[in-house]
This record gives structure tokens, sequence and C-alpha cells, in this order.
């Protein structure tokens, strides 16, 4: 170790031929930066940079990676090292890339680079990597490049420039020779991908998840070998996931499909990394220190100097930021197969059925004519039956008497129930009115299912939710009523789209609820056979003329500038920083004289803690993310006095996420 904490061997040692520094594993963010340690004779062979050792630390031995080797001239320890315990083993799992990348992210959102490790890296398996480092590496297949369908001539050109493109997919989907249907993003994703690898390069794919991966796993799978495809996703076996991130290491090109943490593949000679709908709030990562699978990818391109691409059927406002300073390149596809979509806000229920499953008459008769040529797609809100209640007196939401939660009905002649702590509503009273009945605040999927059934006697119904997983239909006449994001594929397409409870979607408190409104509702009509119908029921405004028109670009613009109006992101950065009073304080005091920076807050949260906002200029954000680190660390090494300190309590901690998604 290079401080001086370092522990002293008890005899002079042989001096050592090498110095491995190395970052260990420990959540403290004090520890975050390299100790060197001495390379005993018997541990040199083999040693390189990226294999894990244990190594003593503080009286204990503790994991860590080695980083880099160095000469002993090189270190600034002017004591004797101790010395490397064990080499756990010599694959060299954290090659030198993806430690630059760590570290860039750590410091860029005021974290520690062994948090971002931890996401990156599988926990180990001793027999996969005993396996892998035993087998000999044969030659990869060579594949054809192929054409990009839909686009422009020359963009797969542009790609092996490194150039970085914001695309707008196809808005349809596709049959694949062996019968699946998928999205059409998923072809163009993997023609870009098997491009990539003809090309002799490794390709990065990333999805929201598991329903979009087993799109994109089958369209990859038609023209690329399984030898060059690399699984990375959570929801594998742990052996599975491993053996795929060593498959990364390898030299020869590879394809990387996965969800979030699949950005940090450490494939070889990387020439792709892409991103399916990267405004799905599944990229942003819930582990400290928080990084966005998209600002991770933005800065991996700039390290290695691979094409980028953002594909969607929506753009997001973040991309949309990036096109306008001219950091990401606009890519459209022809206009002509859009979706056909039609607003009914306006129109009346004239059909009593239509009433009685709340679906607007116009929407009702296209369902009922469609449904006699295939599948018709209902996209609802909420899953369960009544998701949450309110009072029949004043219309109050009806919370819990234990835990203050949400009311809900789970399914068909149940007692209501808290939603969070599932205790039955008995002797509920309302506390604005006092009054005891309540009614049903919202429709779920179920309920929908039952309404429908009455509506269409005889229709085969199908429910896709968090609850009910369907991937794909038949082509066969079906009513499919599914959440937002759980909609099936329908072979040939739905015949017709009905997009329900569109007002109660944009009624969400959240900076970002027209940007998820349109998403939703772009992918589900993107799901229609060409020329088939989508209706959006209950909504109007801006957001349902962009979807009707299709521009969504226009619509991200737009909200763009309205941001930059009132300094909301990502016209700036933001960071909650929450803890004590006195830690919060002493945090804004360190960043209260940089430029472009402002402080909203603190206010309290509860527990004795409080919570500031900071709103950043781009240019501010190196500065503010290392003054806020050196808070973290000095709250994290600060020692209590009195009482609280002779009873061991820690040291409370100052917590600190940039880029919060849901921070407004």
């Amino acid at each position: 170790m290079g401080d001086a904490e370092a522990p002293a061997t008890p005899d002079a040692p042989e001096a050592p031929t090498s110095i491995a520094r190395v970052t260990i594993d420990s959540p403290l963010p004090q520890l975050d930066r390299l100790f060197d340690y001495a390379v005993p004779a018997a541990l040199a062979k083999g040693l390189v940079p990226g294999v894990r050792v244990r190594v003593p630390f503080g009286g204990r031995t503790v994991s860590g990676y080695v980083v880099e080797l160095v000469t002993p001239g090189d270190s600034e320890f002017g004591g004797r090292l101790a010395e490397l315990e064990r080499v756990v083993s010599l694959a060299p799992v954290l090659p030198p890339d993806l430690w630059r990348l760590a570290r860039q992210l750590a410091d860029r959102a005021a974290g520690s680079a062994g948090d971002v490790l931890r996401v990156a890296i599988p926990p180990r398996q001793a027999r996969v990597e005993n396996r892998w480092l035993a087998a000999e590496r044969g030659v990869p297949e060579t594949v054809d490049a192929p054409a990009l369908t839909g686009y422009p001539d020359g963009t797969l050109e542009r790609l092996a420039r490194g150039e970085r493109l914001a695309v707008s997919a196809i808005p349809r989907t596709v049959r694949l020779p062996g019968g699946a249907e998928v999205g059409h993003w998923a072809i163009t994703l993997a023609e870009l991908a098997a491009a990539t690898i003809a090309a002799g390069r490794s390709a990065v794919l990333l999805v929201p998840d598991f329903r979009d991966q087993a799109q994109l796993e089958a369209a990859v799978a038609v023209l690329l070998p399984p030898a060059s495809i690399a699984l990375l996703d959570a929801r594998r076996p742990d052996a599975e996931r491993y053996a795929a991130y060593l498959r990364c290491l390898e030299p020869a090109p590879v394809v990387a499909i996965g969800n979030r943490s699949a950005v940090y593949a450490p494939v070889t000679e990387p020439g792709l990394i892409a991103i399916w709908d990267d405004g799905d709030p599944l990229y942003a990562e819930p582990l400290a220190p928080y990084v966005h699978a998209r600002d991770a990818a933005l800065v991996r391109q700039e390290n290695e100097g691979s094409s980028l691409v953002l594909l969607g059927n929506t753009r997001s406002v973040e991309a949309q930021r990036l096109v306008e300073i001219g950091w990401l390149d606009s890519v459209e596809p022809p206009r002509s197969g859009r979706p056909k979509v039609v607003p009914t806000a306006r129109q009346s229920d004239d059909e009593p059925a239509a009433r009685a499953a709340r679906i607007p008459s116009t929407a009702w008769r296209t369902a009922r004519d469609a449904l006699a040529k295939g599948p018709v797609l209902l996209q609802v809100a909420s899953p369960g039956y009544a998701p949450w209640l309110a009072c029949a007196s004043c219309g109050q939401a009806a919370h819990c008497a234990r835990c203050h939660g949400p009311l809900g009905i789970p399914r068909a002649g149940a007692a209501p129930s808290c939603r969070v702590c599932g205790a039955l509503a008995t002797d509920w009273h309302c506390d604005n009115c006092g009054g005891t009945r309540k009614r049903s605040g919202a429709v779920g999927s179920a309920r929908t299912a039952e309404e429908l059934g009455r509506a269409f006697p005889g229709v085969r119904i199908i429910i896709a939710d968090g609850d009910h997983t369907v991937l794909q239909v038949p082509a066969t006449p079906a009513l499919v009523i599914a959440t937002r994001g759980a909609e099936p594929i329908a072979v040939g397409g739905y015949r017709a789209v009905v997009l329900l409870d569109g007002e109660r979607m944009l009624s969400r408190e959240s900076l970002r609820v027209g940007e998820d409104c349109l998403r939703w509702w772009s992918n589900a009509a993107a799901l229609a056979t060409p020329g088939a119908p989508v209706l959006l029921a209950g909504a109007s405004g801006p957001v349902a003329d962009a979807l009707g028109s299709w521009r969504q670009a226009a619509w991200a613009k737009a909200e763009l500038d309205d941001r930059r109006e009132l300094r909301f992101p990502p016209a700036v950065r933001v960071a909650s920083v929450t803890g004590t009073p006195v830690g919060v304080a002493a945090a804004m005091t360190a960043i209260e004289d940089l430029s472009g920076v402002d402080v909203l807050g603190p206010v309290p949260t509860g527990d004795e803690q409080v919570r500031a906002i900071v709103r950043l200029d781009y240019a501010a954000g190196a500065a503010a993310a290392g003054e806020l680190r050196a808070a973290v660390i000095a709250a994290a090494t600060r020692r209590r006095k009195g009482p609280a300190a002779a009873r061991g309590r820690s040291t409370p901690t100052l917590r600190v996420r940039f880029d919060d998604p849901e921070i407004l």
C-alpha cells in the first residue's frame, strides 16, 4: 500500500522486483484509491493487470484487483511495502479500459470506482473460470456484412467511421425465417452488429428488459453464429453470465447483448455501442453511484472511438440535447410506413357496450371490426383489478390506516387491502370527510379484461402484465390487454391498437411524464400491422399531437426548449445531496462559489435528515463532483463525540446522486 497506513513487514525482505497497484473492494469512500503492494517472487509468474488478488489491509485480508504493475522506483511510499497475499485467479477480468471507464464515471458522479466495478463485473464462478483458462481459443467464423434495410444509403459506412447517431426506428414488426415475430428495431440492431463483426470488431447492444432481449436475440441469431454472441442479462444464472463475461475478454469479435450493466462488457476492439429505447427508466442504475447506462455509453464511446447508436421509436430529451449540440447526428427512415393514429379524446360514447367497457365508441367499433381479421391490442395504465381506491363521498385517495399506503383491490371478489403492507382495510374511514364508502379510482388490466369479456362475448381475452408474462400471441382473433411496456408481439402485427387511460397516464406528477407517455404509446403503436388503426383514448394536447403526426423528435425539441427556460435537466445537470443538516450545509458551502451552480433547499426528508438539489451547468460538472466527493469523504471519516460515539453508532453518511431521473 502506498500511504502512511500501509502495514510494514516485520523483517526486511528481499527488495521486490515489481509493485502491484491494487484497488480494494470496500464500500468506504475514503478507500477509493490505489494502494501499492510488493509482488513476491512466488506470485510474479503470470501476474498481469486485471487479476483478482487478496491483500492484507488494516489487520485483515481483503479482495481487490491489480490495476497496474510498476517498478519499485515508481512507488511513492518510502517504507517497506506489504506483499500480495494471494492471486485468486489469473483471469484478467478488469482490463485497463474498464478500469479507466469506472474511474471516469465514478469521478463524474462523485462516487467510488469500486461501486461501478461491482455492477460491471459478475461474481466469480471458479469452475467456469478454470474451464475458460484451460480452453484453447478457436478461430471465429467469418460473416458477410449485411445491408442496413430501410435506411438511407451510406448509414453503415458512417458507423464504420465511428460516428454517433440518433436513429429513429422503423415502426413495424417483421417475421424472421424461423417464424418468430420481432420489432423491426431488432433487425436494425442485428444488421449493425453483423456488419461490425464482419469488420473484425465487437459490438455491445443494450435493451431495457427481457422482452426486448428475446426479440434481439432471435434477430441476431439469424445473422451470426452462437460463438459470436455473449448474453449478459441479469436473468441468466451466475455461471452463464460469468462465462459470457469471460467470452468478451477474448480477442475474437463478439456481440455482447444485455441490459444496463452490459454497457461495461469488456469486449476487445469495440466497434459499436447501441442502445434501444434509451429513455426507458430501466437504464437508470439504482445502485451507487447511480450511473445511467446512456451516460456510461457516451463516456465509453469517447474513450474507445467506437460508433454509437441511440435507436428508438421516440427520442429522449437527453438524446435531443446531444443532437442539438452536434454530438449526435439524426438519422430518419422514410415516413411512408408510420402508424395511422386517431385521437378519440373528444368523441362521445354513444354505444352502450362501449360505455360499459370504458372505451370510446369509435375505438369499440374499430376493435370489433378488427377482431374479424386477427388480434387487437388494448394498452392500459396499471395491472390488477382496482389498483387504487378513493372515498366515494369526496374523491380523496384511500390510504391504509396502518402505514398510509394506497388501498386497492387485487382481484375480483377480494377485500380491499393495502398495496404496501397488505393489511385489510377494515374499519376504514376517510381522513378528509370521514366517509366510509369506497369507490374504484382506477381500473387495472384484470378489471378491463372482465369488462371487455362482457362487451365482446366469445372472444379470447389475453392479459399481459407483470404477473402474466406473454411474449408473443398468434394471428388468431383475441383481445390482448397489456400494461404499458408489457405488450406482446403479435404474429403479423395487431389489426388494431387501442391506447386507453391516456388522461390518467398524463396526470402522473413527474417532469418526464410527457416523454414517458409518448414512448409508451409509440412503442405500442409500432406493434400494429401496416395500415392498421391506432386509437388514442382520453388524451389530447402536444403529446397526443406528436403521436398523431409521428413527430416525436419535434416534441423532444419543444420539451427541451421549455426545460432550458426553467433550468431543468437535461438542459442542466442536477444532483441531490442528502444527509444531516450539518453535512449538507458543509457540502453546499464547498460549491457555493462555483460558476453556474445554484441550490434548491435544503428541505427535511425525515429521520433527522435534509435534502438539497443542486443545479449546475455542464461546464461546472467536474468541479462540483470533485467538491461533493470530498464532502462525502469528510462526512464518512468524521467522528462523533459524546454519548453516540460511546455507544458505537456509525457516523452518518452524506449521499450524493447526480442526474436522478425522478429528482423533479
